[in-house]
């Protein structure tokens, strides 16, 4: 992943905190902040399909933040002093989660439509829809993923190959 063009381009990036059984993106956050990028991550609305991407202040600041009812860590609902990607310059990739992936780039998620409501509010953003990418594990890779007409395909998926 650090080693990536697309990766090594952005200066504004989304990315998933990881739950237990996906991809750990710990230390691609690290790397964030290493190279002087800046961080966006996920705030979902529990009761509909709306999430922003919020901005981290380091990798430390993770450590501050709420666990959902989902067991997911995200900023709170009342903070408000986090930048929201859409409201200033956009983003130039999004690192994305997901429970199965096809080679067409058809994704699986977790069935609210976040991620692809997201991308359609990047689209009309002045900076555009962001590269997205996918983070799977081998055995996430399927022949087909059952799609519906609203879900956005990812650029690129990136998985272990053996």
């Amino acid at each position: 992943v650090i080693g990536h063009p697309k990766y090594q381009e952005s200066k504004r990036i989304a990315i998933f905190l990881s739950m237990p059984d996906e991809i750990q993106t710990e230390e691609i956050i690290k790397d964030i902040f290493k190279q002087g990028k800046e961080c966006f991550i996920p705030r979902y609305k529990p009761h509909n399909n709306h999430m922003d991407m919020l901005k981290l202040s380091s990798a430390e600041d993770i450590s501050s933040l709420t666990l959902t009812s989902w067991n997911i860590l995200q900023p709170r609902d009342d903070d408000s002093a986090r930048e929201e990607a859409l409201a200033g310059g956009g983003l130039d990739l999004i690192f994305m989660p997901g429970l199965g992936f096809d080679k067409k780039g058809n994704r699986l998620g977790r069935g609210k439509g976040y991620y692809d409501t997201y991308l359609e509010r990047c689209m009309k953003h002045p900076s555009g829809k962001p590269y997205t990418i996918a983070l799977a594990f081998r055995e996430q890779i399927c022949e087909s993923v059952p799609v519906a007409e609203n879900d956005v395909q990812v650029d690129e998926i990136l998985y272990e190959h053996c």
